[in-house]
């Protein structure tokens, strides 16, 4: 497969690599397989699905749900728990500071806590 023409092509390429990922045992060919359809999902997303802002507060709640983690453990990046509070009800925008810490803590991407 040389291009994904259409959505229904795009969401094949899409299950055998959800499927291929999971595969812990994948074989080189597979890999090679699996490394080939991200690139054209990508480029498929790239023209097809416009990105949308980004909202480091989702991300931050996202992460804080695949990591198992509570408002207080925020602290340590964002200071106390009002603060934490504020910003996960987004009364308040992450500052500089906030941004760097939870970065560096939680080991996020910088560009995913800047918002668009």
């Amino acid at each position: 497969m040389d291009n994904l023409h259409n959505e229904k092509h795009y969401k094949m390429a899409l299950s055998r690599v959800w499927e291929l990922m999971e595969n812990s045992n994948k074989t080189y060919t597979e890999e090679q397989e699996m490394d080939m359809l991200v690139t054209l999902v990508e480029a498929y997303e790239e023209v097809h699905i416009p990105m949308q802002p980004s909202d480091p507060i989702a991300f931050l709640k996202y992460k804080m749900e695949q990591d198992d983690l509570k408002q207080l453990d925020l602290i340590p990046f964002i200071g106390d728990k009002t603060k934490v509070s504020k910003v996960l009800n987004y009364k308040q925008e992450l500052t500089v500071a906030m941004i760097r810490n939870l970065s560096k803590g939680l080991h996020i991407p910088i560009n995913f806590l800047i918002p668009a």
